[in-house]
């Protein structure tokens, strides 16, 4: 693996939705540094982009009410421990679960593994809340998928707040996360 800036060199071979991910960065100007890989769908194989990237990748969950009424994108570091009952509380949503693969498509575009605050630019009406842990705002940079789990993003939360979040018309909530038992 290796780290590179931008967008790739040719488009040959990616997905409509990786590439529309780099159109949108790139209008916005936002720098970025990627690297491409085999498909990482866990956290654990997301441990060697992590190296190559120099930040750990995002957690990120896709998240639904039991009615599923009321969708959630939660980004967190990726070493901590996610706890329902934690978020639950913070939010004023009980019962909170994963959602499904086909809510993910539907909403944001991405398949289960490719999970990303980038597929927020998919979700036009609005329909998922963000919600970002405290300790990811507070970092620097942070690492995600540009919506496929084969390659992966490195670039700087502040980017993400002040540039692509308005873009695509998305706040975010801020929670505090502890993930010990």
């Amino acid at each position: 693996m290796e780290l590179l800036n931008g967008r790739p060199d040719s488009m040959e071979g990616r997905l409509p939705r990786e590439v529309r991910t780099y159109d949108l960065l790139d209008s916005l100007g936002i720098e970025y540094q990627r690297v491409d890989h085999e498909a990482a769908e866990t956290m654990a194989a997301c441990e060697a982009i992590d190296a190559v990237l120099g930040v750990t990748m995002c957690k990120n969950l896709f998240l639904c009410n039991r009615q599923k009424t009321a969708f959630y994108l939660l980004l967190m570091p990726g070493d901590k421990k996610f706890k329902t009952k934690e978020l639950s509380a913070q939010i004023n949503s009980a019962r909170l679960s994963f959602a499904e693969a086909e809510d993910m498509v539907k909403y944001l575009d991405i398949e289960p593994g490719s999970v990303s605050v980038m597929g927020l630019m998919n979700d036009k009406d609005h329909t998922v809340q963000l919600l970002i842990d405290e300790d990811v705002l507070q970092a620097e940079y942070l690492g995600c998928h540009p919506c496929v789990n084969t390659s992966s993003l490195k670039m700087r939360v502040d980017d993400v707040k002040s540039k692509f979040l308005p873009a695509v018309g998305h706040a975010y909530q801020t929670v505090h996360l502890v993930g010990e038992d």
